[in-house]
């Protein structure tokens, strides 16, 4: 995405890497960092996974609120509608929940802000609501590579290859907040 958007070649070009960079690098290793089998931080305890966890949902969030003002300006720029595809008005909606889910994760640094709630109970529901928003996540990015900008560049077989990156690792990511419930649950009996 980074090599097709030219990044710097005009405002537009900086939507598609910013999103990119937040949905398919950042979050992805933001989850990935929990993970038994791939984790590069496996090594090290829970409270450093946590802290890289947060610090690159932090980033993420970033990179997208900013593609999101990006893309707006843009458009307001050149006097295109807002939110009018299925692609603006996923993508929209995602980083409306990440924004939320990021709001939910401070609740897990300070649980005692949330009366009659556990911790286990927060931890299981924020990390399903976090799958929820990165599956969000790789339909709007796989949304835009229906957009008419990325088919215009990316064609045939280079297209499919394309698709099946945010698919995959949507699968690997839901593979592996069921593995990590499934294992709790077995740790509870």
């Amino acid at each position: 995405v980074a090599v097709l958007a030219r990044p710097g070649s005009s405002l537009f070009s900086w939507h598609p890497l910013l999103m990119a960079l937040a949905f398919s690098f950042l979050m992805t290793e933001a989850l990935l960092i929990f993970s038994p089998e791939i984790s590069l931080l496996r090594s090290f305890s829970r409270k450093v996974k946590v802290r890289v966890h947060w610090a690159l949902q932090l980033l993420a969030l970033l990179c997208a609120l900013l593609g999101l003002g990006i893309i707006t300006y843009n458009k307001h720029l050149n006097g295109k509608a807002h939110f009018v595809t299925w692609h603006g008005l996923t993508g929209l909606l995602t980083v409306l929940y990440a924004t939320g889910q990021c709001a939910g994760g401070v609740l897990l640094l300070y649980p005692k802000l949330i009366k009659n709630w556990t911790l286990a109970k927060l931890k299981l529901y924020h990390a399903t609501s976090g799958l929820v928003g990165y599956l969000l996540g790789c339909a709007s990015l796989m949304l835009g590579m229906c957009s008419m900008w990325f088919t215009t560049s990316v064609t045939s077989v280079s297209w499919y290859l394309a698709m099946l990156c945010p698919l995959l690792t949507s699968l690997v990511i839901m593979n592996q907040v069921s593995n990590a419930y499934l294992y709790r649950k077995r740790s509870q009996h």
